[in-house]
């Protein structure tokens, strides 16, 4: 392997850092120790700029270029974003609807007049016995729960199909040049 540039990021497929490298881990490292790397980062990823100075931080993320692509929003070198996990609340779920349709269907389908109907089937009778009767009874409340929203407020993953690799970063190597 030739020596590598001073601030390079690899993706490795083993879980350790080779000789002269760092995991991308968002650590804090002392600028006296680390002068080169510093001058090439600075504090883009953290750290107070006068005695220490962050690595970026790639664990559970997904990297991005910078700059701005046709249409997108610019994105600057050290921005992070985006959540791994998202709870949606009702003013973030498209308007839709749910309708409930019956019928009494001529001839009958038999497939409806089962305990569990099959995908295509409509609302309208199951076994063992009709869905909707002719009977005159008093008419009564639909349930709050068969209507309400649903979910309770738990989290769900929110981060796009991923193989774990970790990346790691060159803390000594070759001063690139800036030409």
């Amino acid at each position: 392997m030739s020596e590598p540039f001073v601030g390079e990021i690899k993706i490795v497929g083993f879980p350790f850092a080779p000789r002269n490298f760092m995991t991308c881990a968002g650590q804090l490292l002392p600028i006296r120790q680390y002068t080169a790397l510093f001058a090439i980062l600075g504090t883009n990823f953290g750290g107070d700029g006068v005695n220490t100075f962050a690595l970026p931080d790639f664990q559970a993320s997904t990297p991005i270029g910078a700059g701005q692509g046709p249409s997108l929003t610019m994105r600057s070198v050290g921005e992070s974003a985006g959540q791994a996990a998202v709870t949606l609340i009702q003013s973030e779920i498209p308007m839709h609807v749910h309708t409930l349709t019956g019928a009494t269907l001529n001839p009958a389908n038999p497939d409806q007049n089962v305990g569990t109907p099959a995908n295509n089937t409509m609302f309208g009778a199951s076994a063992p016995g009709f869905a909707y009767s002719d009977a005159t009874a008093p008419i009564g409340n639909m349930s709050p729960l068969a209507v309400a929203p649903t979910g309770g407020n738990q989290p769900h993953e929110n981060r796009q199909p991923f193989l774990a690799l970790n990346f790691v970063i060159a803390v000594q190597g070759i001063f690139p040049s800036r030409n």
